[in-house]
């Protein structure tokens, strides 16, 4: 069994990776976490998610995490203390929603402590086990303040979101950057801000490079992520597009398998893993 030399530092995303398929950190997942913090690794995670709904999930490992959230728009300490923010400007959103929208799609601006949404949409809610950050109905077209730390699409049909994000970027293409989290959610962030050049904050802060992290993840949004640390893996349950992305990245179990878990077990503890 070899071991994953010079790693300090762990780095997960969490739909689709950390979380099993029923948006939770399973028992098994926890404990390899908080044998990881007893051995001293700095324990970062990186979601698409809204950070008032992430730290409800990660408090659950019962560990010190620190937390980058919004695909990097915010940074907050083991203590919850805000590091780093950064919001889109009110103009820049209203410019990226000044386009042909199909109604059907769910448009949604993340914002401080609401999210503010064109219709109910329960696929969405149900990646909250509880309510911890609240949707807010609106009319976009009487909406006077469109600032957003970022804006979400959600449709079942990807064809009709890759339209849709042709269509922002050729009105918005200076200022923003986008990303597939899953093939039915469509993300824009300020072309400053992704997880990486956030995770890199954070172990500057610690003292750690870059190439001391590994790092999971299984969507679009982890590309630079998965590329810049020490040791990127992706996810089995990620979209073939992502694994054809990133050829050169390793490929381990799904979220239903406890992959990330059984990895880190495997590979950094250097436990045995039971045979299933």
């Amino acid at each position: 069994m070899t071991k994953l030399k010079n790693i300090k530092v762990v780095v997960s995303d969490l739909d689709g990776t950390l979380l099993n398929p029923q948006h939770r950190i399973s028992d098994y997942t926890k404990s390899i976490f908080q044998e990881l913090h007893n051995q001293n690794y700095l324990i970062v995670v990186a979601t698409g998610r809204h950070h008032l709904d992430a730290m409800a999930i990660v408090a659950t490992l019962e560990v010190p995490v620190y937390l980058v959230s919004s695909n990097g728009a915010r940074i907050h300490s083991p203590e919850k203390e805000e590091l780093f923010a950064f919001d889109l400007k009110s103009d820049v959103v209203k410019a990226a929603l000044n386009v042909d929208i199909d109604p059907e799609i769910t448009v949604v601006l993340f914002k401080e402590n609401v999210w503010q949404t064109n219709r109910v949409n329960e696929k969405l809610n149900a990646f909250q086990a509880e309510l911890k950050y609240r949707p807010e109905l609106v009319d976009y077209k009487t909406l006077e303040d469109f600032g957003a730390i970022k804006i979400f699409f959600s449709h079942e049909n990807h064809e009709k979101l890759v339209a849709l994000k042709d269509a922002v970027l050729a009105n918005s293409s200076s200022d923003l950057h986008h990303a597939f989290s899953l093939p039915t959610c469509l993300e824009f962030m300020d072309k400053s801000v992704d997880k990486a050049v956030s995770i890199q904050r954070v172990l500057e802060k610690e003292g750690f490079s870059l190439e001391e992290a590994v790092s999971f993840g299984d969507g679009f949004n982890d590309v630079q992520m998965l590329s810049a640390t020490g040791k990127g893996l992706i996810m089995g349950n990620a979209p073939a597009l992502l694994k054809e992305t990133l050829p050169e990245l390793e490929v381990i179990k799904t979220n239903a398998e406890d992959g990330v878990a059984k990895y880190i077990a495997s590979k950094i503890l250097n436990k045995e893993l039971a045979v299933s």
